[in-house]
């Protein structure tokens, strides 16, 4: 056991070096973004151990305690970007983005149904009856059909 304790001593670079590509590779097969900041505050710790060995590992303990508070401080800070707005437009959430402007109808809307013209596809719209040409205003959706009013 004591030939272990001094081989690690000696080699404590190797070992944080060894835990930091264990985490490092974690972070690729384990979803969340932890793994990669405390595989990085160890590869620092790493450095420190090659360079002042003298320092023991409760020294090293203490340096990978604070690289791994500062890694995952600025990866928070500069990475995740707290408060910035994330854009949430989901696959059936465009229609929500139309309503209050105005498109043309190109089938015309009977018995309540028919479509518009929005951009270079049409949208089933269903409202009051409107003649092919005319213009529909958006109020709201409802799924994936615009409810449109005369403009």
């Amino acid at each position: 056991m004591e030939e272990f304790v001094t081989w690690m001593t000696e080699n404590a670079q190797w070992v944080w070096w060894s835990l930091a590509v264990i985490l490092l590779a974690g972070e690729m097969v384990l979803p969340g973004v932890y793994l990669l900041w405390l595989g990085i505050a160890m590869g620092v710790t790493g450095v420190f151990a090659w360079v002042a060995p003298d320092l023991g590992f409760q020294g090293h303990g203490l340096i990978f305690a604070f690289s791994a508070t500062v890694s995952i401080y600025v990866g928070h800070r500069y990475f995740y970007m707290p408060g910035t707005a994330i854009k949430t437009e989901g696959i059936n959430e465009r229609g929500n983005s139309y309503v209050g402007q105005v498109f043309e109808v190109v089938v015309p809307i009977k018995n309540g149904r028919g479509h518009v013209k929005v951009g270079d596809s049409r949208w089933l719209a269903r409202g009051p009856d409107l003649e092919k040409g005319a213009l529909a205003k958006v109020v709201s959706v409802d799924g994936t059909v615009l409810v449109v009013e005369a403009a």
